[in-house]
């Protein structure tokens, strides 16, 4: 840009022009021009500023911060009981800059300060890599109790790998559940278990069984909703299914039964759309790249029939590949071309 300023100074313009016209100040054209490594003369005010606090008001502050009577209290809560007594020391986030330039801002009060969770990072490659679960609510046949619908899906396939319906929600149930649907699954090696922090999700009992089985238990961070995604998606179809009762269930063998009916539907005949409309079933065992290869000819030869009707190329279908938790974006896969 210094260089097309340059030869526009020498056409006749002012530089303060030319580099208006670029979106830059003289000063920094001016800048630029200097060699490289040479010292920046720039500085900041040469005088303190007038409404800095004296060195007697900073070591009041901080008597008043560390007294027994505030020693225990946060800056927003000193500064209004201050008030409250006809006392102003300072403002409030001049307490807090105060006493972070002497390393005080720690957390103050005996409730535990708050702990970093990790976020949760999952990649599934294949079946049996990672499964999510969760527990979701079922209307009973008394007002106001619930039975608990148990459910276990397998991150890349979709397909439910385990469900039960009780009366309770407990971390023991949850113990059998898992190792059920481990065992049925021909107990997979380095599985990964994904939850949110409920109470059957951290039982004892629970964890103590994973370990056990080699299970390595994932959770979502609190009060994050959408770190169980895959859960909370296939409760959602669950419930919206035209088939689900508007009646509460009339007990356990109902409830059961119906469930029954949804996953052989879910797993067997439902095209999941994040996983280019194939089955949980075909994606788990194998099928679903001879079912996409079949969709990819038939329009190969419906394109060779009409190319007028397609203006680039035919729709895709490639598999969806490896499925990702709270991990950077998968980038998006090439549109099958018509060869």
């Amino acid at each position: 840009m210094v260089a097309l300023i340059e030869e526009a100074v020498v056409a006749g313009a002012r530089e303060s022009k030319a580099a208006q016209v670029l979106g830059l100040s003289v000063r920094t054209v001016q800048r630029w021009r200097r060699p490289e490594g040479a010292e920046d003369n720039r500085h900041g005010p040469n005088t303190p500023p007038a409404n800095r606090l004296t060195a007697v008001e900073r070591q009041r502050l901080l008597a008043v911060a560390n007294s027994p009577e505030y020693g225990d209290l946060s800056p927003k809560q000193i500064v209004p009981r201050l008030a409250d007594g006809g006392t102003y020391v300072a403002s409030e986030s001049t307490f807090y800059r105060v006493l972070r330039e002497q390393g005080q801002l720690v957390h103050r009060g005996k409730a535990k300060p708050p702990t970093h969770r990790p976020k949760p990072e999952l990649e599934a490659a294949a079946p049996n890599r990672v499964w999510t679960w969760d527990i979701t609510y079922l209307r009973g046949p008394v007002k106001g109790a619930f039975l608990y619908l148990y459910l276990v899906v397998d991150m890349y396939s979709r397909r439910v790998v385990g469900w039960d319906v009780h009366g309770e929600e407990s971390a023991d149930l949850a113990k059998e559940l898992m190792s059920r649907a481990w065992n049925e699954a021909g107990r997979p090696a380095g599985l990964k278990l994904h939850s949110d922090n409920g109470p059957a999700m951290k039982g004892a009992t629970l964890l103590a069984t994973l370990q056990w089985l080699g299970i390595v238990p994932s959770f979502s961070r609190p009060s994050v909703s959408d770190d169980n995604p895959f859960s909370e998606a296939l409760f959602r179809t669950l419930k919206y299914r035209p088939s689900f009762p508007d009646q509460p269930f009339t007990g356990l063998p109902d409830a059961r039964a119906w469930v029954q009916r949804f996953v052989a539907w879910y797993n067997g005949v439902h095209r999941h759309s994040a996983i280019r409309y194939v089955t949980p079933d075909e994606r788990h065992f194998g099928q679903e790249k001879d079912v996409l290869l079949r969709r990819h000819k038939l329009y190969q030869r419906a394109h060779a029939a009409h190319p007028e009707r397609w203006a680039q190329h035919t729709r895709n279908w490639t598999p969806a590949g490896p499925v990702r938790l709270n991990l950077t974006t998968l980038p998006p896969h090439q549109e099958v071309r018509v060869s």
